[in-house]
């Protein structure tokens, strides 16, 4: 169960829960703001707390506003789809065929059997949109562990919330949004790199931005081009706060 803070034109959903820190956080697309705590925190303690974090909850509700959004997907002839940083103009065709996607210049064309709805459509296209991700990460993971002397043990690819990506160093592995087939190659390496790096350095302190001023000087490019990208327009409105 979550508690209301309000403060001014900020809302912000406070949640208890058994961890160690607080943390704060600012939910595309809308801006909704979570404070996650350790249980037993009070609420006076935690309002306190995001009063000393407003000017940063603005910014980034400001960034995202600002920000570009994709309208809805619905799959349909001549609809626009980035692949790899790259807009396609979608066709559709139907067949008894097994479903498809197969691409070409400035074309993704997507088969589906007589009558698919847009759920199924979506279910077609995000299922290739991880093979081709599955195609190249793990060359990009053992450039890498070869550059920073470490060992991954396995990835995973998953619809991620707020984060491009997130590691796990007890366990030496990571975590990959799935959108990031639609951004450049370049950025989906950054992000692999930034999650790796994590296996030597698990905070964001001083170890790790040297880590990654040595192995990828244009780290804080590569930040400010993926956070500038088209945002998805689903909706995580509505979903349970993990």
């Amino acid at each position: 169960m979550s508690e209301t803070i309000v403060l001014g034109d900020v809302k912000l959903a406070l949640v208890r829960k058994q961890v160690k820190h607080v943390h704060l956080t600012v939910h595309p697309p809308t801006g909704a703001v979570t404070l996650v705590a350790p249980k037993g925190t009070r609420t006076e303690v935690a309002r306190a707390y995001a009063i000393s974090r407003l000017g940063w909850i603005r910014r980034q509700q400001q960034q995202l506003a600002a920000q570009a959004r994709e309208t809805p997907r619905q799959f349909i002839e001549r609809e626009s789809h980035y692949v790899w940083g790259r807009r396609y103009l979608l066709s559709v065709g139907e067949s008894s065929e097994r479903p498809k996607v197969e691409i070409s210049h400035r074309r993704l064309r997507l088969t589906v059997r007589p009558g698919s709805s847009i759920t199924k459509r979506k279910e077609v296209m995000y299922e290739w949109q991880r093979a081709q991700l599955h195609a190249v990460v793990p060359a990009l993971i053992a450039k890498w562990e070869a550059r920073l002397g470490v060992r991954v043990s396995g990835y995973y690819l998953q619809r991620m919330k707020t984060r491009w990506g997130s590691c796990n160093p007890i366990k030496s592995n990571i975590r990959l949004n799935t959108e990031l087939v639609k951004k450049p190659r370049d950025l989906l390496e950054y992000v692999v790199v930034h999650e790796m790096a994590h296996l030597l350095a698990p905070s964001h302190k001083d170890g790790f931005i040297a880590l990654l001023e040595k192995h990828w000087p244009q780290w804080r490019e590569s930040r400010l081009e993926l956070n500038a990208l088209p945002l998805s327009a689903e909706d995580w409105s509505d979903r349970k706060l993990k």
